[in-house]
């Protein structure tokens, strides 16, 4: 295949133009077509016959020991026989990339049948015998094709496929090239195809089987024969308008489909349909179709697996092909040719950041859900996937655990929300980009599922398209996940203690795509709207603790608490956001039990604390009110065990009370998600509400 500087060294404007559509793109279909003429352009260029080969089929055997076997045979004389000179009937040779276009294969992408040119592909590692059958029949079954056989009838270059079958039925000659596979093998198995040489002048080399045009012809005509019969139609086509160019032609409806998303199988796509009729359904001209199946090397190129499912990502430039947005288009693909551990949307930020090409670059993104080999589920399909989206929430992401206030402080105390250089949703990393595009950024925050039984509702996936093409997710589905992946990891015996880590990169994400500039959050519930808004953490936000004792006489874990929730838009008081006062007061409650349960740890040394007593999945609005009074009882043993003035943990205490009453937990409306994921990041702040000691020690030695 050309790299970007020779294809550009190739074709000059004028004659890239003259190859491109005239209209803009505007589906999957225009997408396929303007990959296939490119992958033509790039690999065997023009030509009446180029877009029906396969150059890439055998790609993984070029240039291996015995990759290449070929039967040579005279028909330069009145009795067609095999070669008899130095180089003998079966030619044994290394399959290289300047005989590609000699060979001129052309595969039929199924597992039972021979391929559409006499050249056919044997399997992986065959052993001589089967080689051997497999050579015989380009003498016994490719000459008398019914296909073939009428170009024969018809070509001026037919006699030579007629000479092919004469020799196909002499015993004698098929015994000479068996025994000619087996010896130049030497018993050993290989993977290799399998072609001609022809000798049609007595004084004239032996020829290639893309230097005979009578064979390109019938290698054509196999594989459009292909187009109306699959799927066993008889004759599936008709006149139409086709879909891709606009123009009228004569229309195939079983065309094979990189994605497989419009073959005839896909009733469900189709309920109804007449497979013999399926070109009125869907109408694609021959040459298009034949282009569309030329982009397969380039859309697999452009796709992972994720989640059990296969997913499409597909990058196009909006508006009519120019010479340059083709050249640009077919550099970002030729890369993803060659590069495995990107995804497109990783390469093209890499290759168009910055630049105003940018702007009009859009992605086709779906996913597959393969039922069997040629009969998919695709679900989550959009053609306005944009790179601003997954590179946005990359960056945002990193804002929020690295700059902001919620995860950040320099005041004294620690910040509201932990972070941990274990885990990569709570620290700063520059390659984002990798984890929010393959879906992994989801994997760590979602319910846990088994892959190997990939459902087409899995919500992860529904997450993942969205972030791709810029739809929001239900803000309903976040907190159903978090709280089951929390539920999950408090059940796990593996995880030592309250998985405060797994909330606060929960709380990271929900903030990430709550950012204004991305908007990703969305609810059909009045009460949950406030959930959907960016919160207001900045960096340095808060003050220093000298700055707190000198304005309000010093409760910096009140001042802390105060600000957190005043910033977080879920959990502020709002005259109009009656849920807010219900969310805040769990979240209260579980603060106090996170204070309350790290006081038990480190100063009662109690394996079992409050954390332990009340998991998350325990917590629901008709117990809320005994759990407060009994956390609140807690504090108040503990107040009165080491003889304090003041009650334990009161800005906690005090601001539950004020909460949790009004109004009275009996009336709230609050859902069981909403409520128990604000109790774990209650939890959460709790377990990690205490004087930053290392900034202390700093201070002091700074002082000092």
């Amino acid at each position: 295949m050309l790299s970007p500087e020779e294809f550009r060294e190739e074709y000059d404007d004028e004659e890239l133009a003259a190859e491109l559509p005239d209209s803009p793109i505007s589906s999957l279909r225009s997408i396929q077509y303007l990959y296939g003429k490119l992958y033509t352009l790039g690999t065997l260029g023009g030509g009446q016959y180029a877009p029906y080969l396969t150059p890439d089929a055998a790609d993984d055997i070029i240039d291996t020991e015995d990759s290449l076997i070929v039967v040579r045979v005279d028909v330069s004389d009145d009795e067609p026989s095999l070669a008899d000179d130095d180089r003998g009937p079966v030619w044994v040779t290394r399959y290289s990339d300047d005989l590609v276009q000699s060979v001129s294969h052309c595969k039929y992408p199924a597992a039972r049948g021979i391929d559409h040119s006499v050249t056919h592909q044997a399997g992986q590692n065959s052993n001589p015998e089967k080689l051997a059958r497999y050579a015989k029949e380009r003498l016994t079954k490719w000459p008398v094709d019914d296909e073939v056989q009428d170009v024969a009838d018809e070509h001026v270059d037919g006699w030579i496929i007629d000479a092919l079958a004469a020799l196909g039925e002499n015993e004698e000659t098929l015994e000479s090239v068996e025994s000619g596979v087996t010896d130049a093998l030497g018993g050993e198995s290989t993977t290799a195809l399998l072609t001609v040489q022809v000798k049609t002048e007595p004084d004239g080399d032996y020829r290639w089987p893309g230097e005979i045009d009578g064979f390109m012809e019938a290698m054509r005509r196999r594989k459009l024969s292909k187009l109306v019969t699959k799927n066993k139609a008889d004759d599936s086509s008709g006149d139409a308008t086709d879909l891709v160019t606009g123009d009228g032609a004569r229309t195939v409806g079983t065309a094979e489909d990189p994605q497989n998303y419009f073959l005839g199988k896909q009733l469900e796509k189709f309920p109804g349909l007449d497979i013999e009729e399926a070109w009125r359904s869907h109408p694609i001209s021959e040459d298009a179709a034949i282009t569309v199946m030329n982009a397969d090397t380039f859309v697999d190129e452009c796709s992972y697996r994720t989640f059990g499912a296969k997913v499409y990502y597909l990058p196009y430039f909006q508006r009519v092909p120019t010479p340059d947005s083709a050249r640009e288009l077919y550099g970002l693909l030729y890369h993803a040719t060659k590069d495995e551990d990107m995804t497109p949307v990783e390469r093209a930020y890499q290759e168009l950041r910055n630049r105003e090409s940018e702007y009009e670059l859009r992605f086709y993104v779906s996913a597959v859900m393969p039922h069997q080999m040629s009969r998919y589920d695709v679900f989550g399909e959009t053609m306005n996937g944009r790179l601003l989206y997954p590179k946005t929430l990359a960056v945002e992401h990193n804002n929020v655990v690295d700059k902001t206030a919620a995860f950040q402080s320099d005041s004294g105390r620690t910040a509201p929300m932990p972070t941990h250089d274990g885990w990569d949703l709570l620290t700063e990393d520059n390659n984002r980009l990798h984890p929010v595009s393959t879906g992994w950024y989801f994997r760590e925050t979602f319910a846990e599922r088994d892959d190997d039984e990939a459902a087409a509702d899995d919500p992860r996936i529904e997450a993942l398209i969205a972030v791709l093409s810029g739809d929001s997710i239900a803000v309903e589905t976040l907190l159903e996940e978090y709280v089951d992946r929390i539920d999950t990891d408090e059940n796990d015996e593996t995880v030592e203690s309250f998985p405060s880590f797994r909330v606060a990169s929960q709380f990271a994400q929900l903030c990430a795509l709550a950012t204004d500039e991305l908007d990703l959050l969305s609810t059909d519930d009045p009460g949950k709207e406030s959930i959907t808004r960016e919160p207001n953490y900045e960096e340095d936000s808060m003050e220093t603790a000298a700055q707190i004792l000198a304005t309000d006489g010093g409760n910096a874990a009140a001042e802390k608490l105060e600000t957190f929730i005043e910033d977080t838009p879920a959990l502020a008081h709002d005259p109009d956001a009656s849920l807010n006062d219900q969310r805040r007061g769990a979240f209260l409650l579980g603060v106090l039990i996170g204070e309350v349960g790290g006081y038990q740890n480190y100063s009662e040394e109690r394996s079992t604390t409050l954390i332990d007593q009340y998991p998350v999945k325990s917590i629901t609005r008709t117990r809320i009110k005994k759990v407060t009074q009994e956390a609140i009882g807690k504090t108040i043993t503990y107040t009165r065990n080491e003889d304090r003035t003041i009650t334990l943990f009161e800005h906690v205490v005090e601001r539950l009370r004020e909460t949790i009453l009004r109004p009275d937990p009996d009336e709230w409306e609050i859902e069981t998600d909403d409520l128990r994921f604000y109790y774990a990041l209650g939890v959460t702040y709790g377990m990690n509400d205490h004087p930053d000691w290392e900034q202390t020690e700093t201070d002091t030695e700074e002082e000092s």
